[in-house]
């Protein structure tokens, strides 16, 4: 009976993707063939999240021709647009979206680049931040050439805040002893559970990075919106503003409504213009690039783990697996269509062990004779550099997240919470050492020892690999480690970053790297290929896919906590090597 149910289950799969499939060919076929109108003001709606993959080739039901640009299809449609004569301007949405300010700057760095062309750009929002802090969003709105705000909104431009959870005071309440260790004193791990506030080294690298982001915005909102930068830091000093207030400091050029702005818009360019949505311009626009080079993209995202890589296909999570990446690599350095690599890395990082498949699969395709260029996106920590140190070059943005050069270990140990709980526990071991990992047991002197070594060992292999991969001294990559997170801006100074910029800075890597002439252009195609739904189904049944797709996990409570706090997937089984991994970056504060 079970197979018969599995039977009628695949049956019935077919038959809904035959069916959408119909209708996705007739959505395809219809979009591709209308043209793109001869006076055309692209929209945008930049207060959506933009993904770095947004499930493209992850899921049953990619290629249906709905599926939300990526990051890097948003920032290439924008800089087409820049040079499509049919094009005239652009208006953009922009609010709280929840983006990181290293995947704003990234859109910021397009629309600047749409702005050089000489066309006009809009950015309207109902508020930034609506009664909440609105720096990110303001940031990418001055950006654009002028903004109109509504005038029920506000201007939430309070400065940048970091905020940390410490477990100290709970954990003692429940006799629960934390049984841990870090390489350095910057790592972060450890003081979460046995501090309760930052410690000096976290202060110090806390307010580093606060001070450099905080550079970054004052610098941003000054050349956009012509103030000086003294202005702009008093202005965060004064804020929140109403819109009113915002007009006459000019943080903003009009209070206005959507529909208000279009008829802006129309008395600018003129009332025969077309509004026509960016996702709808890239599926009309051709290519008109008859010689081009093949790049592969290769997205390595999320907690890095063994085995394939996840994406939950309601929630839109990912994670970064050693089979699934390491594979992508192979194939594209057996590809002898492929010049070179962009590995696309947006992880706090995770398994120790999985890191070094993956940092060994770079190295192998860089001996393929395969360039590889790094490009980072919001955060690439701790194993999330551990796997970028040895491409050809690395690129961050200015706010990327990186370093967090070190390593922590150990468990949790809730022998004393079941006490409470009244529940006892007995254990029959075959030798005195199989407590090692147990939760319900201390470390014995020896085991701490050996706990201490393991440390040094992986903190040893770290340094030594990025060494290295970077060629820098050991003493330089000392100088830069202790577990110590920077913004890009910051690990540039420091040699982990070689340039500051988004897709367009690492493309132009890629062809210094690969011998390209300095205008080449560049297709980048995503490894693993995207495939048909079919074909995703049939893997993810057989269980031969490039990625596991998962749906949120269906005990609620587990679900839960996995959002709220980050020792929470390993607590069940107290230890934090075994659920976590050891390269792990956990930033000392929540930003916003």
């Amino acid at each position: 009976m079970r197979i018969v149910r599995i039977l009628l289950m695949f049956v019935g799969a077919l038959a809904t993707l035959a069916a959408v499939g119909v209708v996705a060919a007739v959505f395809f076929f219809t979009t591709r063939t209308t043209p793109v109108p001869e006076k055309t003001v692209l929209t945008l709606d930049l207060e959506r999240d933009i993904g770095e993959s947004g499930g493209a080739g992850l899921t049953p039901w990619t290629g249906l021709g709905k599926t939300p640009p990526t990051l890097w299809e948003t920032v290439a449609a924008i800089e087409r647009a820049a040079r499509d004569e049919r094009v005239v301007g652009l208006v953009a949405r922009v609010g709280a979206s929840g983006m990181g300010l290293a995947r704003i700057q990234e859109l910021r760095d397009a629309v600047l680049a749409f702005r050089q062309s000489g066309k006009p750009t809009y950015a309207f929002a109902e508020s930034f931040g609506d009664f909440g802090p609105g720096n990110g969003a303001y940031y990418l709105a001055a950006a654009f050439e002028s903004i109109h705000l509504q005038p029920s909104g506000d201007v939430g431009l309070t400065g940048l805040l970091a905020e940390s959870y410490f477990l100290k005071g709970t954990l003692e309440k429940l006799d629960v002893k934390p049984r841990l260790d870090q390489r350095e004193e910057y790592k972060g791990i450890e003081e979460i559970f046995t501090e309760s506030g930052f410690t000096d080294p976290q202060k110090e690298a806390v307010g580093r990075i606060l001070e450099s982001l905080t550079e970054q915005l004052t610098v941003g909102i000054s050349e956009g919106r012509g103030l000086s930068r003294a202005a702009v830091r008093e202005l965060m000093q004064q804020a929140p503003f109403s819109a009113r207030e915002a007009l006459k400091t000019d943080l903003v050029d009009g209070l206005r409504y959507r529909d208000q702005v279009d008829t802006v818009v129309r008395h600018a360019l003129g009332k025969d213009i077309e509004f026509l949505p960016l996702k709808d311009y890239r599926r009309r626009a051709e290519d008109t690039e008859d010689d081009t080079a093949t790049v592969a993209l290769i997205h390595g995202l999320g907690q890095i783990h063994r085995g394939r890589s996840r994406h939950q296909a309601l929630t839109g999570a990912h994670s970064m697996g050693s089979d699934s990446v390491a594979r992508a690599f192979r194939r594209a350095a057996d590809d002898d269509d492929v010049r070179a690599i962009i590995f696309r890395i947006d992880s706090p990082g995770g398994s120790y062990v999985a890191s070094d498949v993956i940092r060994r699969a770079v190295v192998r395709a860089r001996r393929r004779g395969k360039p590889v260029v790094v490009s980072m996106g919001n955060v690439a920590g701790s194993g999330g550099y551990f796997v970028a140190a040895p491409a050809n070059r690395i690129v961050a943005q200015p706010a990327t997240l990186t370093g967090s050069i070190g390593v922590a270990a150990g468990k949790v140990v809730i022998e004393g919470l079941w006490d409470k709980l009244g529940v006892s526990w007995d254990y029959a071991a075959g030798n005195t050492n199989a407590t090692f990992w147990s939760a319900l047991r201390d470390y014995d002197p020896t085991q701490r020892q050996r706990l201490e070594r393991l440390l040094d060992g992986v903190y040893d292999d770290f340094v030594s690999k990025v060494a290295l991969g970077r060629r820098l001294s050991r003493e330089q990559v000392l100088a830069a480690a202790k577990g110590r997170v920077w913004t890009g801006a910051d690990a540039k100074e420091q040699g982990l970053v070689d340039d500051l910029g988004g897709y367009e800075a690492a493309l132009q890597a890629v062809r210094e790297a690969a011998g390209m002439a300095p205008d080449t252009a560049i297709r980048l195609q995503p490894f693993p290929r995207r495939k048909s739904s079919l074909g995703l189904l049939v893997d993810e049944l057989a269980g031969d896919g490039d990625v596991e797709i998962r749906l949120p996990a269906s005990d609620p409570f587990h679900a839960l906590m996995e959002r709220l706090a980050p020792w929470a997937a390993w607590t069940r089984s107290g230890s934090l090597a075994g659920r976590r991994g050891l390269l792990e970056m956990v930033p000392p504060a929540r930003f916003h």
